[in-house]
């Protein structure tokens, strides 16, 4: 994405939206936020991906963030003047407790090492929002949250190849080795960590992706409809036919279910229920499912035309499936639901 939209995003508004006022937010409530993220979510997943992240990170530094720390980084993120790259994911650990990026304290300053991939926004963002441990702790209680310097020593920035899908989102790999980052950068206390990562930015951000799945499942619909309208087979529109006008109604059926859920469990987020993190799962769990269901339908009633560039089905049906690694995988989501539901770990 060109620098150019990234600035028309912020002018219009569309980057603040969740945010307070006081913040240079808009403070609108997080139900009526996801209503725009389904219309961001239908226009392009790369437009999408800016506003869900940037809508979102302020939160998780937030709820832990000291004032000066609120001024340095989470009101800047809001206003537009940095960007702040969630940054969690490794390629030698899962999305979690076992992370293996570590931090050694000497003094006023941790030294970062270890490796982490798919960092949305990793090669152009300010600063990352970055989760490790300190060396020799293992589980939740050894991590903490950092705010690291993109231009610091010892970090390494790799852009990764071209992606099947949203393809306008740059992702990084990134290295470090003993990288130097200010105690003052840290967010929260030491063992706060994961709280910051899954509480204050994963369980929303979850719902939001849930419903990003629902705009782009609308989106592959809409496509579906107008080609039924105008393709002739036989003699025929395709909407005449009572296979296509069944996928059609099963797609809807499907869309309005999801929307529903995700709403649902938005609406528990707000009031601070403590089934929200396991709703937050189940809606992406349901709307990333819908989401396979939807776009393969609406693919197949484009026909074999559908499948190629530049038909906008095609490249609908390849963003569609990056929603099931966003947030976590179904997997993950499932393991979610199932622990708060019988309790214990599963193996």
């Amino acid at each position: 994405m060109p620098p150019e939209l990234w600035d028309e995003l912020r002018q219009r508004g569309y980057l603040s939206l969740a945010a307070p006022v006081e913040y240079g937010g808009r403070s609108i409530p997080f139900t009526r936020y996801l209503e725009l993220i389904e219309l961001f979510s239908m226009s392009h997943a790369s437009i999408r991906m800016i506003v869900h992240v940037v809508n979102g990170t302020w939160r998780a530094m937030d709820r832990f963030a000291k004032d000066d720390q609120r001024e340095r980084f989470v009101i800047p993120s809001v206003q537009g003047a940095l960007k702040i790259a969630f940054t969690l994911t490794e390629p030698t650990a899962g999305t979690g407790a076992d992370l293996r990026c570590s931090v050694v304290r000497e003094g006023d300053t941790y030294y970062l090492s270890g490796q982490k991939h798919l960092i949305t926004f990793g090669t152009i963002c300010d600063y990352w929002l970055l989760f490790a441990r300190l060396a020799g702790t293992r589980g939740a209680d050894g991590t903490v949250a950092l705010l690291v310097d993109r231009r610091a020593p010892g970090a390494a920035v790799v852009e990764m190849d071209e992606s099947m899908g949203v393809r306008g989102t740059d992702h990084a790999q990134l290295t470090f080795d003993r990288t130097p980052v200010p105690v003052t950068n840290r967010i929260g206390e030491e063992g706060q960590g994961l709280e910051v990562a899954l509480g204050g930015f994963l369980t929303p951000s979850r719902i939001s992706v849930a419903m990003s799945c629902v705009g782009l499942a609308r989106r592959a619909q809409e496509l579906a409809i107008e080609y039924a309208r105008k393709r002739e087979t036989f003699g025929k529109r395709l909407e005449q036919r009572q296979a296509i006008r069944f996928m059609i109604a099963e797609n809807a059926t499907d869309i309005e279910a999801a929307r529903q859920l995700v709403l649902h469990a938005a609406r528990q987020w707000e009031d601070g229920d403590v089934s929200a993190a396991m709703l937050s799962s189940m809606s992406k769990l349901q709307a990333v499912e819908m989401l396979t269901r939807v776009t393969d339908k609406a693919l197949q009633i484009h026909g074999g035309i559908g499948f190629w560039q530049p038909n906008a089905i095609e490249r609908v049906y390849r963003d569609a499936r990056a929603q099931r690694f966003e947030e976590g995988t179904n997997e993950i989501q499932k393991t979610v639901i199932a622990r708060e539901l019988l309790g214990g770990s599963s193996t």
